[in-house]
């Protein structure tokens, strides 16, 4: 019985790939609203899966099948691959500029996933964790101008690789309650705003920078504060 339990963890966990699918297949009608609907649904099940798992001793229980690399596989599709091939399609950076915006995004992203440093000892990621399904949310409520946008992308994506922290709203202990209230903030409003066509009022607008802003420097702040425990070198 734990070995169907723990296998069927590891289906919630491949999931994400359908949700990533349904999610691809609503970009190409450029349908903005489902597209983001699916990766809010692909993103609940990749919070949920790993605590799950660890409760449930899947590594313990199916030593032969790796949660970790399947992990990985869906999270490039619909924290990477997705989104850059999106950033491309609707036309938010377009000609060539977004062509190598994009290609930038997937091949660091590659290579982010790739590092075996990308988690610290504290449990939070090593870099900017590659989420740029959240980069291409805030894409489409800021809409930056393309040249501002390939900028970021570049910053963003030379972030991957600096030995700063960046927060893991689950695994990280400290601040975890603070984390997580910001994490159901952030929830409601991409919800709302999701459901809203991707129309967005002021309100909205300030929670999700605000919002955004925390988990881009909560993690810096919580690595200055812990001088004992620093990034991987």
């Amino acid at each position: 019985m734990k070995k169907v339990i723990a296998f069927m963890i590891h289906i919630l966990t491949s999931s994400g790939g359908a949700f990533a699918l349904l999610a691809l297949l609503a970009a190409v009608q450029k349908d903005w609203t489902m597209l983001f609907a699916w990766l809010l649904v692909a993103q609940f099940v990749d919070g949920i899966d790993g605590p799950i798992a660890r409760h449930f001793q899947v590594r313990q229980t199916l030593p032969n099948w790796s949660g970790d690399a399947l992990d990985f596989v869906i999270d490039f599709i619909t924290y990477v691959f997705l989104p850059a091939f999106v950033l491309v399609y609707a036309d938010l950076m377009p000609g060539t500029m977004g062509t190598i915006a994009a290609s930038i995004i997937v091949m660091s992203g590659g290579l982010y996933f790739a590092d075996s440093r990308m988690k610290t000892s504290s449990k939070a990621f090593r870099g900017f964790p590659a989420v740029w399904n959240g980069v291409l949310f805030y894409y489409f409520i800021f809409t930056p101008t393309p040249g501002v946008g390939f900028v970021l992308i570049c910053l963003l994506a030379l972030a991957q690789f600096i030995p700063v922290e960046f927060i893991h709203p689950v695994r990280v202990v400290r601040w975890r309650w603070i984390t997580m209230a910001m994490v159901a903030v952030w929830s409601a409003f991409a919800v709302k705003v999701t459901l809203a066509g991707m129309q967005t009022t002021p309100l909205d607008q300030w929670i999700l920078a605000l919002t955004g802003i925390y988990f881009f420097i909560v993690g810096g702040l919580l690595q200055i504060l812990r001088p004992d425990i620093k990034a991987s070198p």
